[in-house]
């Protein structure tokens, strides 16, 4: 599995985090100031990479969490059907087909960004 372990503390906006086993990026992140009887806490609010899901965590600020790494990649689109498009990965000239997202319009020759995770692909 590519992941690593880091202190909740250690998260800011526009970085990944997993949360109930599928990586996250992270929207909004808050802490609260130590109270009497504890430790300080923080408010992690992020949504699924692959499947857009809202989730939130809430955890004291020493707490470990699991941290996902995913890859960055460029990718060259070798034919486009309907709602999905073939890629081929530009380092290691695989190919692989990818849903193509609805902002999106993509042609024969364009050169692409995508994030892969675990066999997930996402076109960013």
């Amino acid at each position: 599995m590519a992941k690593e372990q880091k202190q909740v503390r250690e998260l800011q906006e526009g970085s990944y985090v997993m949360m109930e086993e599928k990586p996250c990026k992270i929207y909004a992140y808050s802490t609260a100031k130590p109270g009497k009887h504890g430790s300080a806490k923080a408010r992690v609010e992020a949504r699924g990479v692959f499947d857009t899901k809202k989730r939130s965590l809430s955890q004291p600020v020493d707490a470990k969490v699991w941290v996902p790494i995913i890859e960055r990649k460029q990718g060259q689109v070798v034919s486009v059907t309907g709602e999905d498009a073939q890629i081929m990965d530009l380092e290691t000239y695989q190919t692989f087909t990818m849903r193509i997202p609805d902002d999106e319009e993509l042609n024969p020759e364009d050169e692409i960004e995508y994030l892969e995770y675990e066999g997930q692909r996402k076109i960013v």
